[in-house]
């Protein structure tokens, strides 16, 4: 059986974790520069906003129903994360990461209750040690967890918990009929769509339908899905899904930049956070890739993107010599007199820190390679200490013309000692 862990409006329950004056009223996140809404309190549904929203176009409803805005607070957010993941990983043996706010786990036991009991277990666990409220799902291929947690989330007599555990074929399609096609994991609302021309409406629908049928519409992992519906597991469960094999840093601004040495210091930034990334997994890069555009919307200019890369010769993950080739790449792509609006680093040609290659015609100074890990293996720890601006790049800046609007972020409680809360 596998058991998916999801918490709730997980940045909503963030925010409310801290401050309970939040409980019971319509909140939204927004996302980077207070764009769109990216998480919602149960109230603010009902209450109409949809998920990604822009904002500006919902200022009369949120006024109207006193819905409270605030900014994106991803420090904090991570940080919950951990915490949440860190007691998983001491109730479990086994727990696969799916994304920041959800996990798989592996659970056997040897009656239906005793799934319900551990789930229940786990989410009074969580609640109380973190604030944070979690669904759980639970059922023998990982898609159909999915569907059970759907269930635990919505249903309110389910009580966060729903487990097809010991459920016959019958019951399960009975439930199945109840879980509409664009709510299936994996299956988006442009292939519901196309299912609908097929007539396939429901999870039942779906498994109803002829398999070669389903491979038309939605290729081999529709196939699965169909599958993992049925009862089938159709993946390997794995604790690690490995380092990643591209990493990106990008950021649109707070206001449009028109120099290049406003660019160049948020590029830098880009840079040492994907560095930061690529030392974390134990990871160098050879390709850097920078891109710089204007917006697609502007009514005062036309459009202007383009990007370049560059071919270390010896991979690496040494901040400094990433943040001098970002200089180099951004002189041939800077337009003069251009209102940028986004910038970005990509990191690609990954390998492990542990099989760097060396270059065959280039003779490399291989005494800079301790160096270069000491001083950052130094960053890192300061950091992780005292904090990512207790440290940092001259070539990232000191005033950041270019930081992210936030207007409405709450304070960092559990990373930053001067925004801790504080009891009167």
């Amino acid at each position: 059986m596998y058991a998916v862990v999801d918490c709730n409006n997980f940045f909503v329950s963030c925010e409310r974790a801290f401050n309970p004056a939040l409980e019971n009223k319509p909140v939204v996140v927004l996302s980077n520069n207070d764009g769109c809404v990216v998480s919602r309190s149960n109230e603010a549904k009902k209450a109409g906003i949809p998920m990604g929203a822009p904002i500006f176009k919902w200022r009369e409803v949120v006024r109207e129903k006193k819905i409270t805005v605030l900014s994106s607070n991803f420090v904090l957010y991570g940080d919950m994360s951990t915490r949440v993941m860190r007691i998983l990983e001491e109730l479990s043996p086994v727990v696969e990461h799916y994304s920041i706010d959800e996990a798989f786990i592996p659970v056997i036991f040897y009656s239906e209750a005793d799934y319900t009991t551990w789930a229940e277990n786990v989410r009074r666990t969580i609640l109380q040690q973190t604030g944070i409220p979690v669904s759980i799902g639970i059922a023998p291929t990982r898609t159909l967890a999915k569907a059970a947690n759907e269930f635990a989330k919505t249903w309110e007599i389910c009580n966060g918990v729903f487990s097809f555990a010991g459920m016959d074929e019958e019951k399960v399609q009975y439930y199945l009929k109840q879980l509409e096609v664009q709510d299936i994991w994996g299956i988006g609302y442009r292939s519901a769509r196309t299912l609908h021309t097929a007539k396939i409406y429901t999870a039942y629908d779906l498994i109803q339908t002829n398999e070669q049928v389903v491979r038309k519409y939605l290729k081999v992992m529709g196939v699965r899905t169909r599958m993992e519906l049925l009862g089938t597991s159709c993946a390997a469960f794995s604790e690690n899904r490995g380092p990643r094999k591209g990493i990106a840093s990008t950021r649109s601004f707070g206001k449009r930049i028109t120099t290049e040495a406003d660019l160049a210091e948020a590029i830098a930034s880009y840079v040492d956070t994907a560095c930061h990334k690529l030392r974390k997994q134990h990871s160098v890069a050879r390709f850097l890739t920078v891109y710089i555009r204007t917006s697609f919307h502007s009514k005062t200019q036309e459009y202007y993107g383009k990007s370049s890369t560059v071919a270390l010769p010896v991979a690496s993950n040494y901040t400094p010599l990433f943040i001098t080739e970002s200089r180099k790449l951004l002189k041939k792509i800077f337009k003069p007199g251009m209102q940028y609006y986004k910038a970005g680093v990509f990191l690609s040609d990954i390998t492990s820190e542990t099989l760097v290659q060396q270059h065959l015609f280039r003779e490399t100074d291989n005494t800079q390679i301790p160096i270069h890990k000491n001083v950052s293996s130094a960053i890192d720890a300061v950091r992780s200490r005292f904090g990512k601006k207790m440290v940092t790049f001259g070539a990232m800046g000191v005033h950041n013309n270019w930081t992210m609007k936030s207007e409405h972020r709450t304070p960092r409680y559990s990373t930053e000692l001067s925004e801790i809360l504080v009891a009167h």
